[in-house]
């Protein structure tokens, strides 16, 4: 099996940076995920993510403590705090937890930094099954900018295979279905890191189980998609994305640079939709404890343009804390139709910031009109731009609205950073 069969679909779960940033707890995990397999699995959504630093004890916030001790084995591979995470006592990791979400129908993912623990260089700690020793693959220049708690490895070294082997066959042994790797898909310093890519994607495929792979964080290089997709699953096409209208605005122009590199197994992401209740104990993205800064008309916005482009779908918010409306976000079958089943995904047009994309699940069409402007604006599309016959029968999704019968045009009032979308079909 190819990576690429490991994710025929986008992605969709639950991530715990945006509402508990470094510091989320097994409890925590354990709560979102029963509350994914009781309201959000029979939707499609399967993926409950640990995301950075389950290896740091004294986790406080979205803020890292610079060169603390972390949990680490014997052989130089951190493992989970057991004050965070009671179930990875006496040497068990992960595998507690990740049977407990199997159990739920769900599936397991955690969040990893590209490169070797700095303490495991330090101490000059075994690589299991080698007589190579950390100090050995280090790459100590290669460093991350905003993290302290890794060295890049030196891929041309001895040894260097060998250590991300034993990590994904660890991650395998725990159940681990996803891993998210950090510092490596674009970087304040170097770029991207492909020779550490491709260590990884040998590790996968070595350590007998299907896991999906994830890059971070972005934007990544558009002139690398050819080494992104045959490599990883899903890879982001931004920096870290909060909830902000000014970086909602900018994925637009993202959307339409990635949109031909959407293909099976190979998903650019927009990153993680910061809904709901998050910045819980996450101070990134300038915010504290709050609801998500986007009105309803952003949100909106938000899902549509993740949904028709075929972004990976990871909800940010405390699960448990979700409003009627946040819920709907996440449950309209006719959305998440689209973003499953949908193929030709294409800008129609960009004019003056009122922005139209379409793409087709067989003969049915999905327009989604966006008014990108501060003000309320029509938006107009004709279906000789959408390359369609007429008449035709015309829903809104997401008002789950008939508006009957319409051939030639489309006129639609659209608030300001807001969008219609429409599903265009014969009876």
């Amino acid at each position: 099996m190819t990576h690429q069969q490991f994710a025929v679909t986008p992605p969709m779960g639950w991530n715990s940076w945006d509402c508990y940033g470094a510091t989320v707890t097994e409890e925590e995990v354990k709560g979102n995920a029963e509350y994914m397999a009781k309201y959000l699995k029979e939707y499609g959504w399967d993926y409950v993510v640990v995301d950075i630093q389950w290896y740091e004890p004294g986790a406080v916030s979205s803020v890292y403590r610079p060169f603390v001790p972390l949990e680490m084995d014997d052989y130089s591979r951190l493992i989970p705090a057991t004050n965070r995470f009671p179930s990875a006592e006496n040497g068990k990791g992960f595998k507690a937890l990740g049977e407990y979400i199997h159990q739920l129908g769900l599936k397991f993912g955690i969040h990893i930094m590209r490169g070797i623990p700095r303490q495991a260089v330090h101490a000059n700690t075994p690589i299991l099954g080698t007589n190579i020793r950390a100090r050995d693959i280090a790459h100590p220049n290669s460093i991350c900018p905003w993290n302290t708690d890794m060295y890049g490895v030196d891929a041309s070294k001895p040894g260097a295979q060998e250590y991300y082997n034993s990590l994904f066959n660890l991650y395998a042994e725990w159940g681990v279905d996803f891993i998210k790797v950090d510092d490596i898909a674009a970087s304040r310093l170097y770029d991207i890191h492909v020779d550490e890519i491709k260590l990884i994607r040998n590790a996968i495929d070595q350590c007998g189980r299907d896991i999906v792979l994830s890059l971070s964080p972005g934007p990544a290089p558009l002139e690398f998609a050819n080494v992104l997709k045959e490599n990883a699953n899903m890879w982001r096409m931004t920096d870290d994305f909060w909830d902000t209208w000014e970086l909602l605005y900018g994925m637009f122009e993202r959307c339409e640079k990635w949109s031909e590199h959407v293909a099976i197994g190979n998903w650019p992401d927009c990153d993680m939709l910061p809904l709901g209740h998050i910045g819980i104990r996450s101070v990134d993205g300038g915010g504290s404890d709050r609801y998500t800064r986007f009105t309803k008309d952003e949100q909106l916005t938000m899902m549509t343009l993740w949904s028709i482009f075929k972004s990976p779908l990871m909800f940010g918010g405390e699960l448990r804390d979700n409003d009627k409306w946040t819920l709907s976000l996440l449950t309209n079958k006719e959305v998440l139709n689209m973003h499953r089943n949908s193929t030709q995904a294409k800008l129609i047009f960009r004019e003056d910031d009122k922005i139209v994309w379409s793409t087709k699940v067989e003969d049915t069409t999905y327009v989604a009109l966006f008014n990108a402007t501060d003000n309320v604006e029509t938006v107009r599309v004709t279906f000789e731009q959408l390359q369609l016959q007429s008449p035709l029968n015309k829903l809104d999704v997401w008002k789950e609205n008939e508006e009957g019968i319409i051939d030639k045009e489309m006129n639609e009032v659209i608030p300001a950073h807001g969008v219609k979308l429409i599903k265009l079909y014969n009876e």
